[in-house]
């Protein structure tokens, strides 16, 4: 019975806070990008770019002048990056494989992007999967946890020294990571992160996004500490017309449907607030930020909370087995 309730009000929450979105979104314009500077000569990183937000993410960035690096495991990332390249003749767009389910894969990604000598000046934390049944990642991790949190917590750490070397105080390199409204409701067990005692979709996916807020704003105040020329901020992008919402259940999926046109955002209104994040001159040297429909917006209590983000980056340091304190 305890099980059963625990998931019962996991799922609730998970509603109840997709509702006060759907509200605000009906009441409310999608942010729209201002005229961003050119970023002639800026590298730029992106995860899961092949496809809805991340496309128009990369899709944008490579129209200001970034060369951009689209990471992904699937194999429609030379397709995204032709399309892009047949739309922005003189683009500097590429496809790197990268499967963020598996740490080998990103440390190999890692090597292999340094090994070409670029610079980084953004990296785009973007891909993500929502709301799938109980699965492992290959090192053993619960899917939600281990794509949306443990492979971008990996990813970051092993390019940090990357973006410190091609940052400096007055033009800062940055990092943006993309989490959600659905963090509202999300509960974080660090006795039992992989969910093996009481196992919920909405709770794995809830709890992935808190823990990525968790490590921005703690990510943040370890770059303040030693005066890295690197910012950090977090987007939510709304509701947003994806292919992430292809899980849900039966009846939310019927329900979606019809309000989906008129309720959700697109996947470029979806993207505008991590493009603004990457880009926009007035946030030069800002960080900590959670930035909702282009404005700075309060996140969870939990998520401020110092002690719990000392606490996961500890832990996640000993789970992808890297040494930091």
């Amino acid at each position: 019975m305890w099980r059963f309730l625990h998931l019962l009000l996991g799922f609730i929450r998970l509603y109840l806070d997709g509702v006060k979105v759907l509200i605000y979104q009906l009441f409310n314009e999608s942010f729209t990008l201002p005229d961003l500077p050119k970023q002639n000569g800026k590298v730029a990183i992106v995860t899961g770019g092949t496809r809805g937000m991340g496309y128009e993410i990369s899709k944008h960035l490579v129209s200001l002048g970034m060369h951009v690096v689209i990471g992904n495991e699937e194999d429609e990332g030379l397709s995204a990056v032709k399309k892009i390249q047949e739309e922005f003749s003189e683009s500097k767009v590429e496809f790197m494989y990268l499967d963020l389910a598996s740490l080998m894969s990103v440390q190999q990604f890692v090597q292999r992007y340094k090994a070409k000598g670029l610079p980084l000046h953004v990296l785009i934390n973007n891909a993500g999967i929502m709301l799938v049944s109980e699965r492992r990642t290959e090192d053993g991790f619960e899917l939600h946890f281990g794509l949306n949190y443990l492979g971008h917590f990996l990813l970051t750490n092993l390019l940090l020294d990357v973006l410190k070397k091609s940052g400096k105080p007055g033009k800062c390199s940055r990092i943006v990571i993309m989490s959600s409204a659905t963090h509202y409701g999300g509960r974080l067990s660090l006795e039992d992160l992989q969910g093996r005692k009481c196992y919920s979709a909405h709770g794995a996916y809830a709890q992935s996004k808190l823990a990525l807020l968790l490590f921005s704003y703690h990510l943040q105040d370890r770059l303040w500490a030693k005066g890295d020329p690197v910012m950090v901020n977090a987007v939510d992008p709304g509701m947003v017309d994806t292919a992430l919402y292809d899980n849900l259940c039966g009846p939310a999926q019927m329900a979606k449907r019809p309000f989906a046109k008129l309720l959700f955002r697109t996947p470029a209104e979806g993207a505008s607030t991590a493009i603004y994040a990457a880009a926009a001159s007035e946030l030069e040297g800002i960080g900590r930020l959670y930035l909702y429909n282009g404005r700075k917006t309060e996140s969870s209590a939990i998520s401020y909370d110092e002690q719990l983000q000392a606490r996961l980056w500890k832990e996640s340091c000993a789970l992808v087995g890297l040494h930091k304190a």
